[in-house]
C-alpha cells in the first residue's frame, strides 16, 4: 500500500514505515501530523485517483528531527564588467517517518 502526498508545494511516494524529508515543519521532534492531502491511493492493486484530494484518506506521520541539506552553490559573473557574486545556500528540512495510512 503506497500513497502519493502533497507537503510544502512538493508530492511524495509514501510507505508505511518510510522515512522521507519534506519542506520544514513548524513541529517539535516527537510530534504526530496527520498529511490529509493525498493525491493517489493504491491498496492491494486497487488505486484511488483524487479530483483533487482522495476524500476520506489521510497519512499519520512522526516528525523525528529537523536538520539542513547540503550547500548548493551559487555562481553569476557578467563578463567583461570585473563582476562576479559568488553565494551559497543550504535548505532546511523536517526529517519524518510515515506511521500509517488511513484510506
Amino acid at each position: 500500500m503506497y500513497a502519493i502526498i502533497e507537503t510544502g508545494g512538493k508530492q511524495y511516494r509514501v510507505e508505511e514505515g518510510a522515512e522521507l524529508n519534506v519542506a520544514l515543519m513548524g513541529l517539535e521532534p516527537g510530534a504526530d501530523v496527520t498529511m490529509d492531502k493525498v493525491l493517489f491511493l493504491s491498496k492491494e492493486g486497487q488505486v484511488q485517483v483524487g479530483a483533487p484530494y482522495v476524500s476520506g484518506a489521510a497519512v499519520s506521520c512522526e516528525v523525528l528531527a529537523h536538520g539542513r541539506g547540503p550547500k548548493i552553490v551559487v555562481f553569476k559573473k557578467k563578463r567583461r564588467n570585473d563582476s562576479a557574486r559568488k553565494m551559497g545556500h543550504r535548505q532546511d528540512y523536517t526529517r519524518i517517518k510515515v506511521k500509517s495510512i488511513q484510506a
